[in-house]
């Protein structure tokens, strides 16, 4: 198939690109051109990130405008008929204003980030339906781009509503090599920081194994994306089967669980390949019902540090409602807008 001879040529020496450094969004513009992998070395660009907060990660904003987005929900279900004055925003512990408050179905730039090694092999067919459905399942108004990645990460297909040609990129299987998913996470959200036009930005990141190919790790990698006050990621672990032993198994669960927790996603971990596509419905169903929150923090811009973000609901029926959202950010990087501007 033409995009499978496209990632063969890619991976050549001639055709090979350049590794892009961590402060620039690499080149993802041409079918099946490799995702430059983050350096290492440029890395320190978080170091005003800390790493860990009370065992969590956190985002970085702009004070002048913190735009939350947010789950609700009583159990497993989704909880949609929330008013403005139900809502609290406490930073540091101190309660904000709501400034803005919307729910609707806003378009997302989304990033479909696939595990192409070679233990995926026979899971693609399901995986790629699952994707597809997924996007169906969606804003029609949505913008989608496709990376496949092994030991090298390659956009298949760039930014398009078209499910056909989203269809092409996903079918450009060649399973092979090696897990190097912090590095297409990174240049994933990069590339959704400096192309996406959409309001929300989302990441879902479909793999069976532990990342042994990156040149950044979990650390790095949480960092950046938080740095970027980044997308929201979801993350579908198919971590059965007999792979990996229960070490590999537990060290995949924890990353795939705090890229999504700490981003405001969640993490799904399907018993067998036939809950993917069910997964990726609910998936589907939680982007397009979030509440969308903006306030402007009570603390002057100059004053730095890691400031805690915790959104309660006060449910009027007295029942006790689960938000999901970001855990926090820090000043400093330009806000993105609510209205996608």
């Amino acid at each position: 198939m033409a995009g499978a001879a496209l990632l063969a040529q890619a991976q050549t020496p001639q055709a090979a690109h350049p590794a892009s450094p961590v402060e620039r969004a690499p080149d993802l513009t041409v079918d099946s051109d490799p995702v430059g992998s983050p350096d290492v070395s440029v890395a320190p660009v978080a170091n005003s990130v800390e790493k860990e907060i009370r065992g969590g990660y956190v985002l970085r904003t702009d004070v002048e405008e913190v735009v939350l987005n947010a789950t609700v929900v009583n159990g497993n279900q989704i909880v949609q008929d929330l008013k403005k004055e139900d809502f609290e925003v406490l930073e540091d512990g101190v309660k904000q204003s709501i400034l803005s408050f919307q729910h609707v179905d806003l378009p997302v730039s989304l990033g479909l980030v696939i595990d192409n090694s070679g233990s995926m092999y026979k899971k693609r067919p399901s995986v790629n339906k699952a994707a597809l459905d997924l996007v169906q399942a969606s804003n029609k108004q949505d913008e989608t781009f496709v990376v496949n990645f092994s030991d090298e990460a390659f956009i298949d297909q760039d930014f398009t509503s078209d499910l056909n040609k989203l269809r092409d990129g996903l079918a450009h299987i060649d399973s092979r090599g090696g897990t190097a998913m912090f590095d297409a996470v990174v240049a994933s959200a990069d590339k959704l920081a400096a192309d996406g036009k959409r309001p929300k930005q989302v990441l879902i990141v479909i793999t069976d194994g532990d990342d042994n190919s990156s040149t950044l790790n979990r650390e790095q990698t949480i960092r950046r994306v938080q740095q970027l006050s980044g997308p929201v990621i979801y993350t579908i672990g198919l971590l059965f089967g007999d792979e990996m032993d229960r070490g590999e198994v537990k060290r995949a669960r924890r990353t795939l669980e705090l890229l999504a927790t700490e981003t405001g996603g969640m993490a799904f971990f399907p018993k067998s390949i036939d809950q993917v596509d069910q997964i990726a419905a609910e998936v589907a169903r939680d982007i397009r019902t979030q509440y969308t929150i903006g306030y402007h923090s009570t603390k002057p811009t100059a004053v730095p540090g890691f400031r805690k973000v915790e959104v309660l609901v006060h449910a009027r029926s007295g029942t006790k409602l689960d938000v999901r959202t970001r855990t926090g950010y820090y000043p400093g990087t330009k806000p993105r807008q609510a209205n996608g501007k």
